[in-house]
Protein backbone atom coordinates (compact mmCIF):
# COMPACT_ATOMS: atom_id res chain seq x y z
CA UNK A 1 0.00 0.00 0.00
CA UNK A 2 1.51 3.43 -0.93
CA UNK A 3 1.52 5.93 1.77
CA UNK A 4 1.08 10.21 0.16
CA UNK A 5 1.45 12.90 2.42
CA UNK A 6 -0.61 15.76 2.37
CA UNK A 7 1.13 19.47 2.28
CA UNK A 8 -0.02 21.93 4.32
CA UNK A 9 -1.74 23.90 1.23
CA UNK A 10 -4.02 20.30 1.31
CA UNK A 11 -1.94 19.11 -1.68
CA UNK A 12 -1.01 15.79 -2.45
CA UNK A 13 1.18 14.04 -4.79
CA UNK A 14 1.04 10.33 -6.58
CA UNK A 15 3.97 8.39 -7.24
CA UNK A 16 4.98 7.71 -10.12
CA UNK A 17 4.33 3.69 -9.73
CA UNK A 18 0.57 4.57 -8.83
CA UNK A 19 0.22 7.20 -12.27
CA UNK A 20 1.59 4.24 -14.07
CA UNK A 21 -0.98 1.66 -12.65
CA UNK A 22 -3.67 4.15 -13.71
CA UNK A 23 -2.05 4.97 -16.70
CA UNK A 24 -2.38 8.48 -16.13
CA UNK A 25 0.16 11.18 -17.80
CA UNK A 26 0.71 14.95 -16.81
CA UNK A 27 -2.64 17.11 -17.28
CA UNK A 28 -4.79 13.84 -17.43
CA UNK A 29 -7.28 13.49 -14.00
CA UNK A 30 -7.86 11.19 -11.32
CA UNK A 31 -11.11 10.68 -10.30
CA UNK A 32 -11.80 10.02 -6.72
CA UNK A 33 -15.37 8.25 -4.71
CA UNK A 34 -15.79 9.27 -1.61
CA UNK A 35 -16.59 5.81 0.60
CA UNK A 36 -17.99 5.19 4.16
CA UNK A 37 -15.57 5.00 6.76
CA UNK A 38 -13.06 7.52 5.18
CA UNK A 39 -11.97 5.54 2.54
CA UNK A 40 -11.44 6.80 -0.77
CA UNK A 41 -11.77 5.04 -4.23
CA UNK A 42 -9.73 6.07 -7.23
CA UNK A 43 -9.47 5.82 -11.33
CA UNK A 44 -8.29 8.12 -13.88
CA UNK A 45 -10.86 9.67 -16.03
CA UNK A 46 -11.23 8.56 -19.67
CA UNK A 47 -12.12 10.97 -21.88
CA UNK A 48 -15.19 10.07 -24.05
CA UNK A 49 -14.25 9.76 -27.23
CA UNK A 50 -16.55 10.32 -30.53
CA UNK A 51 -16.35 8.70 -34.07
CA UNK A 52 -15.15 12.12 -35.64
CA UNK A 53 -11.84 11.70 -33.54
CA UNK A 54 -10.65 8.81 -35.23
CA UNK A 55 -10.67 11.11 -38.47
CA UNK A 56 -7.35 10.35 -39.92
CA UNK A 57 -5.50 8.48 -37.49
CA UNK A 58 -4.16 6.00 -39.96
CA UNK A 59 -2.69 9.08 -42.38
CA UNK A 60 0.58 8.22 -42.99
CA UNK A 61 0.52 4.33 -42.12
CA UNK A 62 -1.23 2.86 -45.11
CA UNK A 63 1.91 2.52 -47.17
CA UNK A 64 0.12 4.47 -50.02
CA UNK A 65 -2.71 1.78 -50.39
CA UNK A 66 -5.89 3.61 -50.84
CA UNK A 67 -8.93 0.85 -51.48
CA UNK A 68 -13.10 1.34 -52.32
CA UNK A 69 -15.31 0.05 -49.90
CA UNK A 70 -15.99 -2.52 -52.25
CA UNK A 71 -12.30 -3.47 -51.91
CA UNK A 72 -12.38 -3.94 -48.42
CA UNK A 73 -15.60 -6.00 -48.42
CA UNK A 74 -14.29 -8.38 -50.95
CA UNK A 75 -11.12 -8.91 -48.97
CA UNK A 76 -13.15 -9.27 -45.53
CA UNK A 77 -15.49 -11.75 -47.30
CA UNK A 78 -12.04 -14.09 -48.88
CA UNK A 79 -10.35 -13.80 -45.28
CA UNK A 80 -13.55 -15.26 -43.93
CA UNK A 81 -14.11 -17.89 -46.45
CA UNK A 82 -10.39 -19.03 -46.03
CA UNK A 83 -10.41 -18.92 -42.36
CA UNK A 84 -13.83 -21.33 -42.39
CA UNK A 85 -12.43 -23.49 -44.73
CA UNK A 86 -9.36 -23.83 -42.49
CA UNK A 87 -11.19 -24.37 -39.90
CA UNK A 88 -13.27 -27.43 -41.98
CA UNK A 89 -9.48 -29.09 -42.96
CA UNK A 90 -8.75 -29.96 -39.09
Amino acid sequence: MATLTVTARGQVTFRKEILRHLGVKPGEKIELKLMPGGEVMGRAVRKKSRIEDLAGCLKGKTNGIHLTLEEIDEAIADTGAKAGMAGLKR
